[in-house]
């Protein structure tokens, strides 16, 4: 039994020997390294809307108020509260690009300061996945996490979920970016939406003759901001580029054959830093939306006021960030008054549905006038509305139910847990 044993005993201390042989010799064993991440670039492309008001500050509105624009894919919260939920700004379609040579992973965390996201996939750590009774008072702050996100830069894309129904979602997709994967679900970029209670960066209030003036209240410069305007098809738009902190816009001149302002917003968001791919995947995914019918303003929001509303943390943290948002602010205008006002008289459903989602506010604001011209009015209100907007939504009704049997809800979700909701 000895002998069988004798060969480690004399092992042991040979190699003891050998180590301490090393150490004279002042040889040190390699550390065991773990290679460095592959260099991450992540780019960011996102809208910041709201309305400006009499007096230049943002209205608050209810921007979920409105036929689905998403594919039902889309992860969202309860829809028990979509359409009630009011704020000052609707934080519209952020995506996040990512590029990289070889395979990766890395966790994301976007942070909401003064609003709530409301909509996101892949599938993300959302908190609180809630919130009741409105947005108005200060500190809410919600959040997004991705754990795990894999960027593949040699993935194919045809994996990517796709839906019968038209959507301008899939419009994001066409870029040079990585395909990304979390858990099993695969895309091109990580995606999310929400309402803020916030003002916006900028503000505007129209004086008697037209004019429109804009002003960064903070003093910093306004840098790119252009004016744009749509009627029945025709359009026009004037671009002002400006270190000051304020400047003025005068009414502009519609006309037959003018198109809108794509290649000037393109090369102003190249200008931000993104790719040329992505600044046209930005404008084709709004151009419906952004040059309908009405006047709005479009600027690009400071980066500091971006990193300020929406904290970006990546870890392991990327070589390079972009991050590019473009804010629209709808005006409503005395022309969008009265084209308005004219169409309710008319019975004009359809001249209303062309304002969509700014019909209610437009409203508001005419009632509101309305008061202050006749102030015996109000006592003519039933259920809360005054006969000025009882016969607008009778108009516009047909034709918002025509578009909810065009593109129907979304099938219900479970109910969410007590414990994600945040009461306000």
């Amino acid at each position: 039994m000895s002998r069988r044993f004798a060969p480690v005993a004399v092992l042991v201390p040979l190699v003891a020997l050998s180590l301490a042989s090393l150490a004279s010799l002042g040889a040190t064993i390699p550390p065991i390294t773990t290679p460095p991440p592959p260099p991450l670039t992540v780019h960011e492309w996102g809208t910041f809307t709201s309305i400006a008001g009499s007096d230049g500050r943002a209205l608050s509105w209810t921007p979920l108020d409105s036929p689905e624009d998403l594919p039902c894919f889309v992860e969202r919260y309860d829809a028990r509260y979509k359409g009630g939920q009011s704020g000052t700004v609707r934080m519209e379609t952020p995506v996040l690009y990512f590029y990289a040579p070889d395979e990766t992973s890395v966790d994301v965390t976007v942070k909401f300061h003064d609003g709530t996201i409301t909509e996101w996939y892949p599938r993300a750590k959302v908190t609180p996945r809630i919130v009741t009774y409105g947005m108005e008072k200060p500190g809410l702050t919600s959040s997004a996490t991705w754990s795990g996100v894999r960027v593949t830069p040699e993935a194919a894309a045809g994996a990517f979920p796709v839906e019968q129904a038209a959507s301008h979602y899939y419009h994001a997709r066409d870029t040079d970016a990585a395909p990304i994967q979390v858990g099993a679900q695969q895309e091109k970029f990580l995606f999310y939406r929400g309402i803020g209670a916030f003002q916006p960066p900028i503000s505007a209030t129209i004086g008697d003759d037209g004019s429109i003036a804009v002003k960064n209240p903070s003093g910093a410069p306004l840098g790119d901001v252009i004016l744009f305007e749509n009627r029945g098809g025709k359009m026009a738009y004037a671009v002002q580029q400006t270190e000051q902190s304020d400047a003025t816009f005068m009414p502009l001149l519609i006309a037959n054959d003018s198109t809108p302002p794509t290649s000037e917003l393109e090369q102003i968001l190249i200008a931000r830093d993104l790719f040329p791919r992505e600044a046209k995947a930005m404008v084709d995914t709004w151009r419906d939306s952004w040059f309908e019918e009405g006047a709005r303003l479009f600027y690009i929001a400071p980066r500091p006021a971006i990193d300020t509303i929406l904290p970006l943390d990546i870890t392991p943290k990327p070589t390079e960030i972009a991050r590019a948002f473009v804010g629209r602010l709808e005006l409503i205008t005395p022309r969008t008054e009265q084209d308005v006002s004219a169409a309710i008289d008319a019975n004009n459903g359809i001249a209303l549905a062309r304002y969509g989602r700014f019909l209610r506010p437009i409203v508001s604001q005419l009632v509101a006038k309305n008061d202050r011209e006749n102030p015996g009015l109000r006592s003519q209100m039933i259920n809360g509305e005054t006969p000025l907007e009882r016969k607008a939504y009778a108009a516009i009704a047909p034709v918002t139910r025509a578009q909810l049997a065009a593109r129907p809800p979304c099938p219900a979700r479970p109910v969410l847990e007590d414990r994600t909701t945040q009461r306000r």
